[in-house]
């Protein structure tokens, strides 16, 4: 009894760490496992009988389509829920990383990670404007922008309950340095006016952001004057000239600059010379970096998350199709028996019963790859970034995430069929027959 109970856990567990080896499999060690299989299948005796084992088990699937559609249909669950959840990840990671370049640097307090932590004194901007690699406009200003980030309660559109957003102050260079913002709707704030412009992601996660509107924002009547399209994090955030916003906010410091480089030289050239000035104890990176890594944490909580669920959701898939296809067996019994009377051995009905389990995880994984793109693929969420206002951003279901969703799929099938297919093959022919 204890050895069987032993040689059950070695099954588990290699069953397991197999599971996990086939989720991590490159699509070129999967088209190197299907080239074998294939191979073997149509060139060997065995396989060929296994192929028409599969092929009398699939003939039979319509007479018991109810019980075989659970399998479709909680696998399905698994990879719809799986896939969702990553993509809820990539959408976020997506627009993190398309927010910034390389050519545009992002000035912090030194050893601050985001800009809710960061203070610039202001006589510290004349400084970090004279350094070299500073990009100028026409008239030979620097492109640099001191800038602040208060978070301020908005109502949410979905449900009337108050969500931290991000209200930007930029200075009289932001437009040029953050020249991805381009106004789509009305005009620009006025400098030193209780003006704002929003981003169109923003106006939809928000009440009250229209063109005309008017916010009470720090005790004050702030008009809604423009929107304005980044594609990118901004799109979340409102904005308004900084000096009006550290005067209604009682702010006596900067908490980023932003500046616009010459090029990759220039950035690298400012970065020296700014770790160079004793004068300047400040960070800088470019704002591709920054925001990259602000969204690192985040999506990595996601991915385990929907890792964790999809797992948890996988093992009652597998309990389903342990159930199913034992059910099947037993009703085929007489079937099975007749086919290992006439010569076809242990192996090919073994692999018979896995292959047909395998197709229905194949169609229970396309079809809920296909459910994910079709509810989840470019629906807007948000979420906290990392100044603890919410995020605006789409789900993206990539190939990547289908892709993996189908060997997920393909693995809870190949469990889920293993069981079933042994207990077929070692069916005793003689009982089975006299028994039906």
């Amino acid at each position: 009894m204890k050895m069987q109970w032993l040689w059950n856990l070695l099954t588990i567990a290699a069953l397991v760490v197999g599971l996990g080896v086939w989720i991590m499999l490159p699509w070129q060690g999967v088209l190197a496992v299907a080239a074998v299989l294939a191979l073997w299948l149509f060139l060997t005796r065995s396989g060929r009988l296994a192929l028409a084992a599969t092929g009398i088990g699939i003939a039979s699937l319509p007479q018991r389509w109810g019980a075989s559609s659970v399998i479709v249909v909680g696998i399905a669950g698994v990879v719809a829920v799986l896939v969702a959840m990553l993509s809820m990840g990539r959408g976020f990671q997506s627009t993190m990383n398309s927010t910034g370049d390389e050519s545009t640097a992002i000035v912090l307090r030194g050893g601050s990670q985001a800009e809710t932590n960061s203070v610039v004194m202001r006589d510290q901007v004349p400084l970090i404007s004279s350094l070299p690699g500073i990009a100028r406009d026409g008239e030979g200003r620097p492109l640099v922008s001191p800038e602040l980030s208060q978070v301020v309660n908005l109502v949410s559109r979905a449900d009337g309950t108050d969500v931290n957003a991000q209200f930007r102050g930029v200075g009289e260079m932001g437009w040029a340095v953050h020249d991805k913002v381009k106004i789509v709707e009305g005009r620009k704030f006025g400098t030193g006016l209780r003006e704002i412009v929003v981003g169109q992601g923003a106006r939809k996660q928000f009440r009250d952001l229209d063109v005309g509107c008017t916010l009470n924002l720090g005790n004050q009547q702030w008009s809604v004057v423009g929107v304005f399209a980044s594609g990118d994090v901004h799109d979340s955030e409102i904005w308004t000239d900084a000096q009006t916003l550290a005067t209604t906010y009682n702010r006596g410091a900067w908490q980023s600059v932003s500046a616009r480089t010459e090029g990759k030289a220039g950035f690298d050239q400012f970065k020296a010379a700014m770790a160079s000035d004793p004068r300047l104890k400040l960070d800088v990176e470019t704002t591709k970096a920054y925001f990259a890594k602000q969204s690192g944490q985040l999506n990595q909580l996601l991915t385990i998350l929907g890792t964790v669920i999809g797992a948890i959701m996988a093992v009652g898939a597998v309990f389903g199709a342990l159930n199913t296809m034992y059910a099947a067996v037993a009703g085929r019994a007489r079937e099975i028996a007749t086919m290992r009377a006439i010569g076809f051995r242990g192996l090919p009905v073994v692999v018979g019963v896995m292959l047909e389990t395998m197709l229905l995880a194949l169609f229970g994984g396309l079809l809920g790859g296909l459910l994910a793109w079709l509810i989840f693929n470019g629906y807007s969420a948000s979420t906290m970034g990392s100044n603890f206002s919410a995020v605006v951003f789409q789900f993206k279901v990539t190939p990547e995430l289908l892709w993996s969703g189908l060997k997920w799929a393909l693995g809870i099938g190949l469990v889920g069929g293993l069981f079933p297919a042994l207990r077929a093959a070692r069916l005793p022919i003689t009982t089975a027959l006299r028994a039906l």
